[in-house]
């Protein structure tokens, strides 16, 4: 399996306590030269010990170079990822990096735009509610937390030039200031585009409900931290076939189909292997395919054109892949 193309290697230079089980990481260029530049909605992949590889996204004003600004929530439920982040990054250390992506990029020609963020999902929201709030865009933003005490970046967002057109919604506060799902969409018209991130109940939540109301696919914008843990009991071995050799490549029913290339020496580029950031999308040219991942939308999973390599299977016996 290769990495990115492309790495970083910035320094630490603050890490600050955002709220309760979230901490802020402030990167800069290690060798003081500026940093690429990225747009709203932006991801890093976060190299750490052990292999691991997260995705975290900016939350700093996409104006500035000198520096990127993630929050990290400590998920008790970690892979390791955010526990080595809090547990092991400190100030000073040095990281690898790779540059800016976006998979969750504002639509510049919307003319109304719903910002819908639950706990941690908040970090790219809140670059677009500044992004927006500096080119004159037109939008409102919900932000949903447990409690003001586990709510990062409220004093910020509190203090900005933007701050009339947030509300927050605490799950322990008053009945008057719970978020209704409902009634936000329904008060959306049919200009406004919705962007939602956060943990994937609330998510599933948010785009079951614009779904059902008729919201076309094309007015919602989304990015998944993770995906929930899928069965594989019933998992089958099958085959796939580089379509530029005619190559077979067995996949047993406990490896994935990155995993089953890379023991043939081909190399699928890789990053979250849950399915989340799209890195590993693959083109299919014929079959039928399970998908498992949370990154392609409902209308691409069915037109059975791409999948995921890193997660997702096959229902028939073969797929033939664009490789």
């Amino acid at each position: 399996m290769s990495t990115a193309p492309a790495s970083l290697r910035v320094k630490v230079a603050r890490k600050t306590v955002e709220a309760e089980g979230i901490c802020s990481f402030e990167l800069v260029s290690a060798d003081g030269r500026p940093l690429p530049a990225f747009s709203a909605g932006s991801h890093i992949d976060v190299h750490l010990s052990g292999g691991l590889v997260r995705q975290y996204s900016l939350c700093n004003d996409a104006a500035e170079t000198h520096r990127y600004l993630i929050g990290v929530l400590k998920d008790p439920a970690s892979r390791g990822g955010s526990r080595a982040m809090h547990e092991q990054v400190v100030e000073g250390d040095e990281l690898t990096i790779s540059p800016p992506r976006n998979h969750f990029a504002l639509a510049h020609d919307a003319k109304r735009h719903l910002l819908l963020a639950g706990g941690i999902g908040v970090t790219p929201l809140l670059c677009m509610a500044e992004r927006l709030a500096a080119t004159g865009g037109v939008f409102h933003m919900h932000y949903c937390t447990r409690s003001r005490a586990r709510t990062a970046f409220a004093s910020r967002i509190e203090a900005s030039a933007f701050a009339a057109q947030v509300q927050f919604h605490h799950d322990d506060g008053p009945p008057e200031q719970q978020f209704q799902l409902d009634a936000v969409l329904a008060g959306a018209d049919d200009h406004t585009h919705l962007y939602v991130c956060g943990p994937k109940g609330f998510m599933d939540a948010v785009l079951g409900a614009a779904r059902a109301r008729g919201w076309p696919e094309a007015r919602l914008h989304y990015e998944f931290f993770s995906a929930e843990p899928v069965s594989t009991a019933g998992d089958r071995a099958f085959e796939v076939v580089l379509a530029s050799s005619g190559r077979v490549v067995p996949v047993p029913a406990d490896q994935s189909v990155v995993k089953a290339l890379a023991a043939c020496g081909v190399d699928v580029m890789v990053s979250c292997e849950q399915g989340v950031c799209g890195t590993c999308l693959t083109r299919v040219l014929e079959g039928e395919i399970d998908h498992r991942d949370v990154y392609l939308t409902p209308e691409e999973q069915a037109a059975g054109d791409q999948f995921t390599p890193c997660c997702s299977r096959a229902k028939s016996a073969r797929l033939v892949l664009d490789l």
